[in-house]
Order: structure tokens, then C-alpha cells, then sequence
């Protein structure tokens, strides 16, 4: 028997899912729902500034990751902060963007974005984002922890704030008086003058990671051209320090489909970036589930669980996709057909042999 004080999750490295506890939430006789109108929401709002979040609070099928939507206008800075239970990627749609983070051993990296450009930051490591230029920025934050909340982070001005001004003085080695006028709350959203467009150096002066925390990806060649359309991928590979995430873009022409598929091991954030599109989801035991999913949509694929994706408007459509996991697998559904002999399909849909001849030879991915 399963003992059911095991946390319920149908995301890979859970030791539930590793022993096929049920969860609750993808395992009833119909598939919930796997879309959330994240740009219809409200969130944070400091001003013209704001921080929408998808977590499993709002989407409740989305365990294995969260996303949010974060617009700064010009001088505003996210302030100082850390994730204890997530990973950051984040994809920049919009302006000018600026982070410093800093690791374990002490070494700091600042970079500049443009839109297409991602970061990475591991769990737990300190950061800063700011926004470059006289013009807002718009940047998507996607976590590997569907539980995580953006407005749970770690902030450095909740902290100092509800500190006494005797531990920080000798923490420091300066006076208590040093802190009398410090925030006494969290900031979250600080505003201040435009950053210097060249970076100024860390009080300890320069000292680079091994490991770069930007990768420009859309300024890259394509990972891949179809028929139907464009491939940007990024895995660990190309940017090792994204040990836990998986980035792809895909450029849909219309009516263009991501054909059905699943990955083995990873579950599946989106985010419509552009256009209007179709997604389909199927769970087993004839459950099947479409959802339209229309810009600043997201939608959210269980790992293991068979979907598509169809571009159901007259013009190109663009969608990021970021999975859990800095190994990028997936099994197409031509490419599984196409890995079988005739005799099998044959017996196994109960059809002349000769009805197979048409099939693809090869792998499809993406048509139209």
C-alpha cells in the first residue's frame, strides 16, 4: 500500500511520481484545465510597474513550474533578493534590462539584455534586476518550482528592516545610527535614477564566475527550420550554467502544428509571446482536453502527458517554452510510428499493411 503522507506531485525526481502516487490534480476522470490568462490578472502594481505570477495558487496543474510577468518602467530596480526553493530563467520580450547576481563564492557577474536575451540564476544566489534606458522593460520570469511565489522571494530590505540595528552594526562594523533611516519593510519595486549605461564595479571590485549567467538566444542561428516554421533552443549544453531549465521559441507560420508529442523528462511552461494558438492535451484513459491560448497566455504540460500545438490565426505566431530540466528530450508522434515496422502497426490498429506506406519516414516536429 502507498503511504498517502508522501507529497503528490506528477513531476519527475518527486518520490511520489517515482512510485505512481496518483495526483490528485491530473488523475480524475477529466483533465482540469491547463491554461491561465496571465496577462488578464493583476498581481503587484507599483505605478506603471507590475509582477503577475502563474504558480499552482492559480494554475493548479502547473506543479513542476511557475512563471511570472514582470514589466519595470525606466529607474526601477527589483531589488536585492534570492529564491531558497527555485531557479530562475528569464526570457527579455521588451527594453533594456540589467542584473547582478552573486554565487557562493563570492563572485559577481553584471550583464545587459535586450529583448531575446535570457538569464539563469541557480537557487538561492543573490540578485538584482534593473531597468536600462529611458523606456520600460518586459521580461518573463519562469521557476522550476511550481509552488514558488514571486512575492514569497527573499528580499534584502525585509531583512535588514526587521533586524536590530545592534546585530547589523556589528555584522558591519559600523554604527547602529547607520541604519535609523533604512527601510523597515520589504521594497520589492525600488525606484532611483537611471543606471550608469556602463556597469560601475562591485565594492570588492570585479570577480567573474566561471560560469556566464547570460545567453543570448535569439540572436543565435536557429536550432532548427521546418516546414511550418523556426526552432530556437537552448539546454544546458549551449548554456551549462542552466542546469535545471531548457529554453525554446518557436516561430509558427500560419496554421503550422507542433505535432503531437510528449517529453519523457520534463513538464512544459508556455507563454504566448505572439498570436493565437491551439493546444491540445491528452492524459490517458481517453482524456483529452483543447485549450486557445491567445498572447500573454500560459498554458502548462504535465511531464509525460501528450499534447500539440496548432497556430490558428493568419499570421506568424511566436511561443516561449521553457521545461524543467537542462536536458531537452522529446517523442514525436511520426518519429514513434516511424520507429515500428509494418507488421506491428499493422496488428496493432487492425489495418492492411499498405495503409503505412504513406506514413512519414522520419521525425515531422513541425508542419503545416
Amino acid at each position: 500500500m502507498f503511504s498517502f503522507s508522501l507529497p503528490v506531485s506528477s513531476e519527475g525526481g518527486d518520490t511520489s511520481f517515482q512510485n505512481n502516487v496518483p495526483d490528485p490534480v491530473t488523475s480524475g476522470d477529466e483533465l482540469p484545465t491547463f491554461k491561465f490568462e496571465l496577462e488578464r490578472s493583476t498581481g503587484r502594481v507599483l505605478g506603471g510597474s507590475y509582477g503577475k505570477e502563474a504558480t499552482v495558487s492559480q494554475l493548479p496543474i502547473s506543479k513542476g513550474i511557475a512563471g511570472v510577468s514582470m514589466r519595470m518602467e525606466p529607474g526601477i530596480m527589483r531589488e536585492l533578493h534570492w529564491h531558497a526553493t527555485a531557479a530562475e530563467w528569464a526570457f527579455v520580450t521588451e527594453g533594456r534590462v540589467r542584473t547582478t547576481v552573486i554565487d557562493p563564492q563570492g563572485c559577481a557577474e553584471t550583464n545587459d539584455f535586450e529583448p531575446g536575451d535570457i538569464w539563469y540564476f541557480p537557487r538561492g544566489h543573490g540578485h538584482v534586476i534593473e531597468t536600462l534606458g529611458e523606456k520600460p522593460c518586459h521580461f518573463i520570469l519562469v521557476f522550476d518550482n511550481g509552488y514558488f511565489s514571486e512575492f514569497g522571494t527573499f528580499s534584502i530590505t525585509d531583512w535588514i528592516g526587521h533586524a536590530p540595528k545592534e546585530l547589523l552594526a556589528k555584522n558591519f562594523g559600523l554604527p547602529a545610527s547607520t541604519f535609523d533611516s533604512f527601510p523597515k519593510e520589504e521594497v520589492y519595486f525600488a525606484r532611483g535614477k537611471i543606471p550608469p549605461a556602463v556597469p560601475q564595479p562591485p565594492l570588492q571590485g570585479w570577480k567573474a564566475p566561471p560560469l556566464t549567467h547570460k545567453h543570448s538566444l535569439l540572436s543565435q542561428k536557429p536550432f532548427e527550420t521546418f516546414e511550418g516554421g523556426i526552432e530556437w533552443r537552448v539546454e544546458a549544453a549551449q548554456f551549462p550554467i542552466s542546469s535545471t531549465m531548457t529554453g525554446v521559441v518557436l516561430e509558427m507560420e500560419p496554421g503550422a502544428l507542433r505535432e503531437l508529442h510528449w517529453h519523457p523528462n520534463a513538464a512544459e511552461w508556455q507563454y504566448v509571446l505572439s498570436g493565437q494558438l491551439s493546444v491540445t492535451l491528452f492524459g490517458s484513459k481517453g482524456r483529452w482536453r483543447q485549450e486557445v491560448l491567445n498572447q500573454g497566455d500560459v498554458g502548462y504540460i504535465p511531464q509525460g502527458f501528450g499534447h500539440s500545438i496548432e497556430n490558428l490565426g493568419a499570421d506568424k505566431a511566436r511561443i516561449l517554452i521553457v521545461f524543467n530540466s537542462g536536458h531537452y528530450q522529446t517523442i514525436d508522434l511520426s518519429q514513434w510510428i516511424a520507429g515500428n515496422p509494418v507488421d506491428v502497426l499493422s496488428t496493432n490498429f487492425g489495418q492492411d499493411p499498405s495503409v503505412f506506406e504513406g506514413f512519414p519516414r522520419k521525425d515531422v516536429f513541425m508542419t503545416k
